[in-house]
């Protein structure tokens, strides 16, 4: 099975898992990372194939769509081995999706330049105006609220409040985590993607307060 037709198959793979999903971790949301992740890895030189393949399957492995993470994980490569047969890519490919999640940013750094290629994507994602509709899909899944001026940010453990969904608002998850991503950007171009959506946000949040306040004395 040659390249193209191992991104296609990876593609249905991926369509099939994640069909249904409400919560912001769609195909379509996939499909963004995935096409992010093959622009930035032509702009700082990183193997495309790589990027393309761990970007389209790093959400079919994640534990809030399976049994555990574990389980995510022996499914992906599972069926990695099935179609490619180049065990260093498969390994590669691996590494990458067992890294790659937030978890607070406590994670381990990436170890290759396509991990930092495919997790700058999926962090820019959470960036800009694609960023903010996901925040208030959701939210609204786990059932917060949008904004409530008596419930502060946490500054707790990112990782705690990363998988504690049920406390805070939606616009506290900006300061407890969107907001944050900017500086953790691994790769010169997807920094300079993320300092725009950044930007974007921040004005969001501005206009946001400006009309939460209107007519308050």
């Amino acid at each position: 099975m040659n390249h193209t037709q191992l991104i296609a198959e990876s593609e249905r793979f991926a369509k099939e898992q994640l069909a249904g999903d409400s919560t912001g971790h769609d195909w379509f949301h996939t499909e963004r990372v995935r096409n992010t992740a093959a622009l930035i890895a032509e702009m700082e030189q990183g193997d495309v194939f790589i990027c393309t393949v761990a970007a389209t399957l790093h959400d079919v492995a994640d534990e809030k769509l399976n049994p555990s993470k574990e389980a995510g994980l022996d499914k992906v490569h599972n069926w990695l081995k099935q179609h490619l047969a180049d065990e260093a890519q498969i390994k590669h490919i691996m590494l990458i999706i067992e890294t790659m999640s937030f978890s607070g940013g406590g994670g381990e750094p990436m170890s290759t330049l396509e991990g930092r290629i495919v997790q700058d994507a999926d962090r820019l994602d959470a960036l800009g105006a694609i960023g903010i509709a996901r925040t208030m899909v959701f939210s609204g899944a786990k059932g917060r609220p949008v904004y409530d001026p008596e419930i502060a940010p946490r500054d707790e453990s990112l990782q705690k409040e990363y998988r504690d969904y049920s406390k805070g608002t939606a616009v506290n998850h900006f300061y407890e985590k969107l907001l944050k991503l900017k500086d953790l950007m691994n790769t010169p171009y997807g920094r300079k993607l993320a300092e725009e959506r950044h930007d974007f946000m921040l004005g969001f949040l501005e206009q946001f307060y400006k009309e939460w306040n209107q007519g308050s004395h």
